[in-house]
């Protein structure tokens, strides 16, 4: 894993390399042990270095063919790297080094662009093809690792990074808020847009390549999730033995490696799957000071790994440490986030990174095989949801003017469709709230329905359970999950590996009947049953947790609340927030009157984002 930056159609009248490498010093986290730079009068590559496979410098980037006619900078992991070599090696191909990095490079030369068909991994990459003078850049189908672009330069440049800070330095890159992004991110938590909360700067979407040529550009997808029903996975026990032959061979390729290897451990089923599988020297575990029970499952870690004989390592982080590092936190994100699982995942890549320099972690598996417990309709709803729509949507209207309780809370949520009611895992302020928050310079912003909308309109015929999965394997999984999780620990130089998201893990997957994936008695159903073979029965059927923060009683302290209330009153908030409204939040959250909690540090996360970007930098 590493890091790469590059520009093309310049008119900087600086040295291009000059300029590439301030662009490198900003991402030199995510790779520290070298750097490269290709330059020539139509394009510019620089790249940082992490070692993971080939530690020779051989194996170090811009990455050539045999002609040097393809110039390759990549970011990830391509696990199936050793398979395509021989085939490249039989095909003629020469390499020079025992990397995954050249075998890109090869099979592009060979196969063009469905070469992307044949990638097993993780990847996010960038070719200059000097023959056609085109530049093709993709992100792989699950969105693992980030990449992003933009033209909104003074002189009409093409920039592309891992992380978008990299554009900073470029001479001419107009650095803009997007005031369309406020208001939806303070209902998803996370940056829910193609364009960021930089304007005119884009995400390349999962499953999507790009070519550049000339000064046309030209966005295609190559892949795209999708749940059809196999027939020999309608039988439990063929799903079950399906489910452990494919996330075994995964963990077997994700743990290839010149370096250490590690994995993150929890208390839950994901994590502990992953890790009985591998059985690596280390695990890492964090918790919270003070907190037993939801908010520290570390002895519950500690306790696996004694069972399977691993070194378990731990971390309780303290209030005043979780909020010291969040200014830093908010700047390796480059976009604001509001996932207060973020902020204990950087801590624990740190302590993991002082110790080996690859991770293994169980992301992914909820979306894979149905692990929230909102896509589990309870008892009462299938009852209710008997009644014809119309009349619920007439209970619903008028439950809506009634005072919230658990009772009509049911009744509003239950009087909608599927598509109208779940917009993912997080849901923070309802839209009407944000708007109220908002000065009306953010208002134009998509609304829910605009961003969910495009994504169901396409699965019409799926069902309600599959409908939720593919919303947040678009959506969710890689604008906040994955995000949060490469940019948290390349912040320490650590490369975090998911083997849940691998194409043949979600074949199998994609394959179950939704009754396989979620049902009355569990969620994640075949897949605890399968893992099973790996790791004890409490364990496996132990209920999701997550990564849960004490915000809540923190935002009672006086300490805290005055942190708080210091930015939410700076003069420059006014410029976003009706600052009257904000700081009731917080007095009345203060106060015990209502829980506000993840109002109030969504608000804070993105104030505090934007002092990095805007005001300190």
């Amino acid at each position: 894993m590493c890091g790469f930056a590059g520009f093309a159609n310049s008119s900087v009248t600086q040295d291009e390399t000059a300029v590439i490498h301030k662009m490198m010093n900003t991402i030199r986290h995510r790779g520290p042990d070298s750097e490269g730079i290709y330059s020539d009068r139509a394009v510019t590559l620089g790249f940082r270095r992490l070692m993971i496979i080939d530690l020779s410098d051989d194996a170090s980037q811009p990455m050539y063919n045999e002609d040097k006619s393809c110039v390759l900078v990549f970011n990830g992991e391509i696990y199936n790297y050793r398979e395509l070599r021989i085939d490249l090696l039989e095909k003629g191909h020469v390499f020079v080094s025992h990397s995954d990095s050249e075998v890109i490079v090869h099979a592009y030369e060979e196969y063009g662009v469905d070469v992307l068909q044949k990638l097993r991994g993780m990847f996010a990459f960038a070719i200059w093809d000097r023959n056609t003078e085109s530049l093709f850049i993709a992100r792989d189908p699950f969105g693992i690792k980030p990449l992003y672009y933009t033209q909104n330069t003074k002189d009409q440049a093409f920039l592309f990074a891992s992380e978008m800070k990299a554009f900073l330095p470029y001479p001419g890159f107009l650095k803009e808020l997007n005031h369309d992004a406020l208001k939806p991110f303070l209902t998803f938590q996370y940056s829910a847009l193609d364009e960021t909360f930089f304007k005119g700067v884009y995400k390349l979407q999962p499953g999507h390549y790009m070519v550049l040529q000339g000064g046309t550009l030209e966005v295609k997808r190559y892949s795209e999730p999708q749940f059809q029903q196999q027939a020999d996975l309608s039988n439990l026990a063929k799903a079950v033995s399906a489910i452990q032959e494919t996330v075994r061979e995964s963990v077997n390729y994700h743990k290839i490696s010149d370096v250490k290897v590690g994995s993150f451990l929890s208390g839950g089923i994901d994590s502990s799957y992953i890790t009985a599988l591998l059985r690596p020297d280390h695990t890492f575990t964090v918790g919270f000071q003070d907190y037993e029970g939801m908010f520290n499952e570390t002895n519950l870690a500690q306790e696996l790994s004694e069972l399977l004989h691993i070194k378990n390592h731990r971390k309780l982080i303290t209030a005043d440490e979780f909020f010291e590092r969040i200014p830093e936190i908010q700047y390796h994100m480059d976009e604001p986030h509001a996932n207060l699982s973020s902020v204990p995942l950087y801590f624990l890549a740190e302590l993991a990174g002082k110790h080996v320099t690859v991770v293994l972690s169980g992301e992914g598996a909820d979306e894979l095989f149905g692990g929230y417990v909102w896509y589990q309709k309870s008892a009462a709803l299938k009852r209710y949801e008997k009644l014809p729509l119309q009349l619920r949507r007439g209970v619903r209207r008028l439950s809506k003017w009634l005072p919230a309780n658990r009772i009509t809370t049911f009744l509003v949520n239950a009087g909608q469709t599927v598509e109208e009611r779940f917009i993912g895992q997080a849901k923070v302020f309802e839209e009407h709230e944000a708007v109220q928050l908002l000065q009306l310079a953010y208002h134009s912003g998509p609304s829910i329905q605009d961003i969910t909308g495009r994504i169901y309109n396409k699965v019409q015929h799926y069902d309600d359970v599959s409908k939720m999965q593919y919303l947040d394997l678009h959506l969710w999984l890689p604008g906040d999950i994955l995000l949060k999780a490469d940019k948290m620990s390349m912040a320490h130089s650590l490369e975090l590996r998911v083997p849940f998201l691998d194409k043949e893990v979600m074949k199998v997957a994609s394959g179950l009947p939704p009754d396989l994936r979620v049902n009355a008695k569990d969620t994640k159903f075949a897949l605890r049953l399968a893992s099973k073979e790996a790791i004890p029965e409490q364990w496996a059927n132990r209920e999701k947790v997550g990564f849960p923060v004490p915000i809540r009683h923190w935002l009672k302290e006086e300490k805290v609340y005055e942190r708080v209330k210091v930015i939410f009153e700076a003069d420059w908030v006014e410029q976003f927030f009706n600052q009257k409204l904000l700081v009731r939040l917080l007095e009345s959250h203060y106060t015990g009157q209502h829980n506000n909690a993840r109002q109030i540090w969504t608000v804070y996360a993105f104030l505090i984002w934007y002092d990095q970007y805007f005001i300190e930098r």
